[in-house]
Formats: structure tokens, sequence, C-alpha cells
């Protein structure tokens, strides 16, 4: 019989686990959505020996009303329109940047993070595309979503420092509701809805640019 391989160590198991989890981050759509990052989380925290860190983020999570019973997914329905995979990947993103697991693509400058917070609920009040986030500030420390600027994204702003909030944009790249055709999208560019402070209470950590709020879900009475 040939020779068993050895079975991979536990910190290649661990850094393999770290990996697929910032890939299901950055395209939630390809990897199986909210469930198939809870699940790697789930992974994660067995190999470290920590299962009931999960269980506290969820009562956290349930304390800021991100929360409903179909997940993080659900709490973005009364605030942004249409598709919520990325959003809901950003909020498992904060929890996986205090664990020391998300890696970025740019580390944001304690002055450059302080100089953003200040300014960006007064930069929302106005209509903005994808481009202008990033010629305002810069490359986002995590993109979530594709490139490709016929669909939505979020994109990410964070210092290395994991008690700072993580900062967010949700883009929206969809149709409008009276279009018969779904493709191609309403704009070529991603319109920005909201800008997102991590941590927070839910209802309150949005700031809505204009078009943000024309597209807001309607409440059902």
């Amino acid at each position: 019989m040939p020779a068993t391989a050895p079975l991979a160590s536990s910190e290649e198991i661990h850094a393999h686990l770290v990996t697929q989890l910032n890939d299901a981050l950055r395209r939630p759509g390809m990897w199986g959505g909210e469930l198939a990052i809870r699940l790697m989380l789930d992974h994660l925290l067995f190999v470290e020996r920590r299962p009931g860190a999960w269980d506290d983020e969820k009562r956290a999570l349930e304390r800021r009303k991100a929360w409903s019973p179909t997940g993080v997914t659900g709490a973005f329905e009364d605030f942004l329109a249409t598709d919520h995979g990325t959003s809901a990947a950003s909020v498992y993103a904060e929890f996986a940047h205090r664990q020391g697991w998300l890696r970025l693509d740019r580390a944001l400058s304690a002055v450059e993070y302080a100089t953003m917070l200040a300014a960006i609920d007064s930069w929302a009040s106005q209509d903005h595309v994808w481009a202008d986030v990033t010629s305002a500030f810069g490359t986002p420390s995590v993109l979530f979503g594709s490139t490709n600027p016929y669909y939505g994204k979020t994109l990410g702003y964070v210092t290395t420092d994991p008690s700072a909030p993580m900062l967010f944009f949700h883009l929206w790249n969809g149709t409008d509701p009276d279009t018969e055709c779904s493709w191609p999208p309403s704009s070529e560019r991603p319109l920005l809805l909201a800008v997102r402070r991590g941590d927070a209470p839910f209802a309150a950590s949005f700031t809505f640019t204009p078009e943000g709020r024309r597209r807001r879900p309607a409440r059902e009475a």
C-alpha cells in the first residue's frame, strides 16, 4: 500500500483557513455567501480552541440590531437596496479584524483614519460614485465584491488597530424597480448609498447619501 502522507500541521491548517476566510469575505457570492463565512469562522475558532467567541459576537450583533432571523444579511433589508452579500461580509470582516485574521490591502495611518472619520458624514451629504470614494479617501483597506463596475460592492477602510471601528462605503449598481430587464444595470458606475461605521448601533451607524435615501427600501405597515 502507498505510504500515507503526513497530515497538515495545526499552523498550516490555521493559515489555510485564514486565507479561505479572506477570499470568502472579498467574494461572498462565489463562496456561498453568509453561511460559508460563518462556517469558516467556526472552523477557525475551533482550531484556536475558542468556540465560545462566536456566541459572544452574535450577542453583540443582536444588541446592535445587526442580526436577524436570516443572519446579518436580513439586518440590511431595511437600509440598503437589493443584494446585501458584500454588505453582510463587511460585518463579518469587523469580527475578523478584531481576531487578527483580516488581511488588509492598505492600512490607514492614525492621521488618515482620524481625518476620514471627521469628514465622512458631511462628505456623504451629497451623491457620489465609486471613483469619488477612492479619489477622496484612496485605495480601500478591503474591497468586498468584484472590481467589475457593473456590480455593487462595499469598500472598507481601517487601521491596523483592531479597536478602531471599520468604516464602510456601500455602493449599489442594480436596476430600478420598474425596469423590465435586470441587465445591464441602471448605471455603469456604482452609486454610493451610505457610509457605515462599524460597532455602532446598527440603525444609527448609517449616513445616507441623497441617492441612498431615495433607494432605501420602504418599510411595510
